[in-house]
C-alpha cells in the first residue's frame, strides 16, 4: 500500500517532538523515503546520490541484494532475533566471516567481544578491558580524535565544544599531537611535523616531572574521519606501536568509520602493518544494521562475567548482513576498488583546487573513499604551514548548494570547515563523476556568491571550475570495471563534530 506523506508536515513534527540534539536532520531538511544503492529518494520525490552513506556505515550503499537475501534469509528460518549473548549459528558465521578479514597476526590470538548495538559503546568497552587489565586508569587520545559521546568515549575525543557542557568530559586523559600536515600542531608541517609528534610522546612519557602516570592505553584512529579525514602517516602510526610496545601501554585502534574497506585496505592498520592490542569496530560490520564489538588480543581478556554487558548485543539480523557484507567486499574485490576510486577522486580534487582563480580550498586530502576538502578564507593570513584560516561558513554553503544539486555531503573537522566525502564502495564509474560535477559546480557557486572569485577564469559561470573537474590528470589512478550490483541511479553550527556519529 502506497501511503501519502507530506515531507513539509513530517520534518514539522520532528521540530516539534525530537531533541535539540539531532544533527544531520538540520543539515539536510529531506524525507527520505526510498534507497538503493548511492541513490535517496525523497518523499517529495526527488533524488540524491548519498556521499555520506550513513556516516560511512553503508559499505554497499542502501538495500544492496546481498543484505536484503541475508536479512529475509535469517527472517524465513525462524531464528531468534534477539538472543542477548547466547550462542546462535548466525553469530558464528558472523564471527567466522569477520575473523577470516582480519591481519593473520592479530586473528590468531584474538578475542571478541560483542558490545551494545553503538560504536562509542564498543570504545566504552575497549577503554574498560585495558583499565582491567592492567590496572591503571589513565589514556592516551590525540587532538583531532573523535571516539564517540559516551562518557568514556567523550573523554578521548578531541572537540572542546562538546565536552565543555559535560563535568568530567576530560577526565585521566591525556591530549597528544596528531600529524596533520596542513595544520601542524608545532607549526611545521609535512613529515617533520609527524617526527615532532613521534619525539614529543616520547619524551612527555618517559619524563619523570611530565606529569603523565603510566596509562592503561592510548587510542588512535588511522585515518581521523570526524576530525577532517586526516590520515596519519604510516610511519608515525608505526613509531605509536612501538612506543607502546616498549612501554607496555596497550594500543587501541578506532576502526569505526575506516573499517571494511573503506581507506582502500580492509583495515586501516594494514597500510602501516602495525598489529594492534586491541581494535574497535561497528557502523560496515552490521550490513547497514546496528551491530558494534571489540577484538583484542586473547592475554588481555581479563573480565569477570557480565564485567560489560548490554541488553542488545544479539542483533541477528545484524550479524547476518554484516557477514554477508564482510564476504561481499572480499570476494568482489570492493577494498581495492575503493583505493583506486579514491586515488581518482582526490586527483581531480587536488587539480580544482590547483586550477580555482582564488583559494578557498585550502587542503584536499584521504584514503581510498575517505575524503576531506578543507574550506578557507581566501582573505586571511597565510601561516607558517602555508594555511588559511578555516571557512566553515563558506562549507556550510557548499554543503547546502550541493544538496540544492542532489548531492548529500557532510562537514566535519575544525570548526566544520571541511567537506567530507564517503561514498559508498560500490560506487559507479558515472556517479564519480556526477559527484565530482556537483560538488565542483557548488564550491565554483559559493566562491562566486561570496564575492571571493574574479577575473576573467570565471566571468563565464566558472568555467575554469568546470573545466578543472572533467578533464582528470593523466597521472590519475585507473578505475576498475564497476563489481556486480543491482543497478543504481544517479541531496549556528558547533565547531567539531556535528553529531554523535559512533
Amino acid at each position: 500500500m502506497t501511503v501519502s506523506v507530506s515531507a513539509d508536515a513530517i520534518l514539522a513534527r520532528q521540530r516539534a517532538r525530537e531533541s535539540s540534539a539531532r544533527t544531520y536532520a538540520r543539515s539536510f531538511p529531506i524525507v527520505p523515503a526510498r534507497a538503493y544503492g548511492m541513490t535517496v529518494e525523497g518523499a517529495d520525490g526527488r533524488r540524491y546520490l548519498d556521499c555520506l552513506s550513513g556516516a560511512g556505515t553503508l559499505a554497499l550503499g542502501h538495500n544492496h541484494p546481498v543484505v536484503q537475501e541475508a536479512v529475509r534469509r535469517t527472517l524465513d528460518s525462524g531464528a531468534p532475533l534477539h538472543a542477548l549473548d547466547l550462542a546462535t549459528p548466525e553469530k558464528d558465521d558472523f564471527t567466522d566471516a569477520l575473523f577470516a578479514t582480519l591481519p593473520k597476526a592479530f586473528a590468531d590470538r584474538a578475542r571478541v567481544h560483542f558490545c551494545g548495538p553503538a560504536g562509542t559503546d564498543a570504545v566504552e568497552a575497549a577503554l574498560k578491558l585495558m583499565q582491567t587489565a592492567t590496572g591503571r586508569r589513565g589514556l592516551l587520545a590525540f587532538t583531532g580524535a573523535y571516539h564517540g559521546m559516551t562518557a568514556g568515549a567523550l573523554g578521548v575525543t578531541g572537540a572542546v565544544a562538546v565536552k565543555e557542557p559535560v563535568a568530567g568530559g576530560g577526565a585521566e586523559v591525556t591530549r597528544l599531537p596528531y600529524p596533520y600536515a596542513y595544520r601542524c600542531p608545532f607549526g611545521v608541517g609535512g613529515a617533520r611535523g609527524a617526527e615532532l609528534s613521534v619525539t614529543y610522546t616520547q619524551r612527555l612519557l618517559d619524563d619523570p616531572a611530565g606529569g603523565v602516570v603510566r596509562p592503561a592505553a592510548m587510542i588512535v584512529e588511522a585515518v581521523q574521519g570526524e576530525g577532517g579525514a586526516v590520515p596519519a602517516p604510516d610511519d608515525w602510526l608505526r613509531a605509536m606501536r612501538r612506543i607502546t610496545r616498549e612501554r607496555e601501554i596497550p594500543l587501541i585502534v578506532d576502526e569505526v568509520q575506516t573499517g571494511v574497506g573503506r581507506t582502500g585496505a580492509f583495515w586501516a592498520v594494514e597500510h602501516s602493518g602495525i598489529v594492534p592490542d586491541a581494535m574497535v569496530m561497528s557502523k560496515a560490520i552490521g550490513g547497514s544494521l546496528p551491530l558494534a564489538v571489540i577484538v583484542y588480543d586473547k592475554d588481555y581478556d581479563g573480565w569477570l562475567p557480565g564485567a560489560h554487558t548490554g541488553t542488545f548485543r544479539g542483533n541477528t539480523l545484524a550479524m547476518a548482513a554484516g557477514a554477508a557484507t564482510l564476504r561481499y567486499v572480499a570476494r568482489e574485490g570492493l577494498t581495492e576498488r575503493a583505493a583506486a576510486v579514491g586515488a581518482r577522486m582526490l586527483a581531480r580534487l587536488a587539480g580544482l583546487r590547483a586550477e580555482l582563480p582564488v583559494p578557498v580550498v585550502g587542503d584536499v586530502r584521504g584514503r581510498g573513499l575517505m575524503i576531506g576538502v578543507e574550506m578557507v578564507d581566501p582573505a586571511g593570513p597565510v601561516d607558517s604551514c602555508g594555511a588559511r584560516p578555516a571557512a566553515p561558513e563558506l562549507a556550510r554553503r557548499v554543503r547546502d548548494a550541493c544538496l540544492a544539486r542532489g548531492l548529500i555531503v557532510e562537514l566535519g573537522g575544525r570548526y566544520g570547515a571541511t567537506v567530507r566525502l564517503l561514498p559508498p564502495l560500490v560506487i559507479t564509474d558515472e556517479e564519480a563523476e556526477a559527484v565530482l560535477e556537483r560538488l565542483g559546480e557548488a564550491i565554483s557557486e559559493v566562491g562566486k556568491e561570496a564575492g571571493v572569485e574574479a577575473g576573467a577564469g570565471v566571468s563565464a559561470g566558472g568555467a575554469v571550475v568546470a573545466a578543472a573537474v572533467v578533464a582528470a590528470p593523466a597521472a590519475a589512478a585507473p578505475v576498475p570495471a564497476q563489481a556486480p550490483v543491482r543497478a543504481q541511479t544517479a541531496a549556528g553550527v558547533a565547531p567539531g563534530p556535528e553529531g554523535a556519529r559512533h
